[in-house]
């Protein structure tokens, strides 16, 4: 439950702490007072948006802070561990601030946190009910979460949740593959003709390179063939060659060997040379007797060249390297088409075994629905007769549906006020009135079932009066046996249920005015009970009428 509140520097607040009690907590105060200022605080810790008008200083921040008692809420505790948020096990501190400049920090226990972990933890905590949710009460997905918390469909529905995302992530696999199949047999003759050319081409890596070479060669033939006969005859074949006079040197050194000491092995070396002129001259013979010039191998050449250079053309390649990557990879293709039938008929297998499985749950979670239903639409009736709806009829219906996220369930709530009245969704046929006690009755019957520490009512008797008022009132106090109850209301039936009452009031100061709020003593809230009772002029008759509500909570 909420323990304190402190509010600073917050549009009409500059500063004020409310300590906030068990049970039925009452605020009052006239209209524009600063109610609803205290209740958008709240509402920045349950995540709401910031905004920098509400800075009521520029010089300084704005503060909200609440400290709560959660002692035993295991589940809490393990969301704070779950994301390095410290724990002590009693209390929990929720605080935002709000720069002049509309930029907002979040807290938990003095630990900075994401605006969506606050926001999470926060509505684990407190729960705020204003008039403007009445309308949620004809809202399908609203009453379906009113009958799943009543079932405690909870953890079902976690589990669905988690089958449904399967099962379409399973249809959204079968039907891009089947797309992508369709499209490969549109394709798969163009496909299959490319692929054939390119396979009959019988390419090779560094073909290209290589025929360029010998094209090159084969053109230049004649130069080739006269230029190794001349080097052939420098070297060894004319009259004088390069053989001949390296061995005439090699004669002549000989004569030196008694006369010089390195003649010897300038003769080695000589003959070295000698031999080396011989290989050289019989490797160029080689060349120039396997060269020939052949124009046919030339035609041959260029026309494999032409082929190449036109394949490179059609399939945008720059290198025969590339073309031979897109044959391997229109082999795949097409095994990939062969094989695609198999593949289908697997994934629409897993798509339909996924959808099963999501199914099962779902036919658990509305067994669970149509019994709680059933229930709840009994308990509802009776929760609300005392609050003058003697004549109300209820019926909640569970159709069935297609299968989604939150399973196979249409809910919807219907509702007669008067007799032979047909039963019609409450939006078609509710006052006001009816509706703010029909979402208290379903309130009260929630909270037995909720872990919540506190709930906030925000003027949700609006449009009820006397006994009505009286009986909503009691029942706020019943709930309030359960969890934390704060309550905001202008009826004194309802405020006279309160264990303590608050007032918020505005007051002049020198410059300025602010809003305060302030605890009532037993005299102090008599005579606020006789002002709600009889306006500003109170008289003995008022008093009397305040101390008999006082009495009879």
């Amino acid at each position: 439950m909420i323990q304190t509140l402190h509010i600073s520097n917050y549009a009409l607040i500059d500063s004020i702490d409310i300590t906030l009690h068990e049970g039925l907590n009452i605020l009052t105060g006239e209209t524009g007072a600063g109610k609803s200022i205290i209740l958008g605080a709240l509402g920045l810790l349950l995540g709401g948006r910031a905004d920098s008008k509400v800075v009521r200083r520029h010089d300084v921040k704005s503060v909200i802070e609440a400290s709560l008692s959660v002692e035993g809420y295991s589940q809490l505790e393990e969301f704070c561990k779950n994301n390095d948020i410290d724990w002590d096990g009693d209390t929990i501190i929720l605080r935002r601030e709000i720069a002049p400049n509309g930029r907002s920090r979040a807290f938990i226990n003095d630990c900075p946190v994401n605006l969506s972990i606050l926001q999470e933890a926060a509505l684990q905590l407190i729960d705020i009910h204003s008039q403007h949710q009445n309308l949620l009460l004809a809202s399908p997905p609203y009453q379906l979460r009113v009958i799943d918390c009543l079932a405690g469909n909870k953890e079902k529905l976690a589990q669905l949740t988690i089958a449904y995302n399967n099962y379409r992530h399973a249809v959204r696999r079968y039907k891009q593959e089947r797309r992508m199949i369709e499209q490969s047999k549109e394709d798969e003759e163009f496909l299959r003709f490319q692929y054939q050319r390119l396979k009959e081409a019988d390419l090779s890596e560094g073909e290209l390179e290589e025929l360029e070479h010998e094209r090159e060669l084969l053109i230049n033939m004649g130069d080739v063939k006269r230029s190794l006969g001349a080097a052939i005859n420098a070297l060894t074949d004319g009259e004088e060659n390069a053989e001949q006079l390296v061995k005439t040197a090699l004669d002549e050194t000989g004569e030196l060997s008694d006369l010089i000491d390195e003649a010897d092995s300038i003769s080695e070396r000589l003959q070295a040379v000698r031999v080396e002129l011989q290989d050289i001259s019989a490797t160029f013979s080689e060349y120039d007797r396997d060269l020939n010039d052949d124009p046919a191998r030339l035609d041959a050449v260029e026309e494999r060249l032409n082929l190449l250079y036109d394949l490179q053309r059609r399939y945008k390649a720059e290198t025969v390297e590339e073309l031979i990557a897109q044959r391997d990879d229109m082999k795949k293709r097409l095994k990939g088409i062969a094989l695609s039938g198999d593949t289908l008929q697997t994934l629409e297998i897993a798509a339909k075994r996924a959808k099963k499985e999501a199914l099962e749950i779902a036919a658990e979670i509305s067994k669970m629905r149509h019994e709680e239903a059933e229930r709840f639409g009994k308990l509802l009736k009776e929760r609300a007769l005392p609050l003058g709806m003697k004549n109300l009829q209820v019926e909640i219906t569970v159709r069935d549906t297609e299968l989604t996220s939150t399973g196979i369930d249409q809910v919807e709530f219907l509702f007669a006020f008067n007799k032979n009245q047909p039963l019609l969704p409450v939006g078609n046929t509710a006052s006001g009135g009816e509706i703010s006690r029909l979402m208290l009755s379903i309130k009260s019957i929630v909270a037995d079932k909720m872990q919540l520490p506190s709930i906030i009512f925000d003027e949700v008797d609006t449009g009820v009066s006397g006994d009505v008022a009286d009986k909503m009132g009691e029942l706020m106090r019943q709930i309030a046996g359960n969890i934390q109850v704060v309550a905001i209301t202008h009826l004194p039936q309802v405020a006279s249920k309160g264990q303590s009452h608050f007032k918020v009031f505005k007051e002049d100061t020198d410059s300025t005015t602010v809003t305060r709020i302030s605890e009532l003593t037993p005299e102090q809230r008599v005579k606020e009970l006789a002002v709600m009772l009889s306006g500003s002029e109170v008289n003995a008759a008022a008093l009397e009428n305040a101390k008999a509500l006082l009495g009879a909570k």
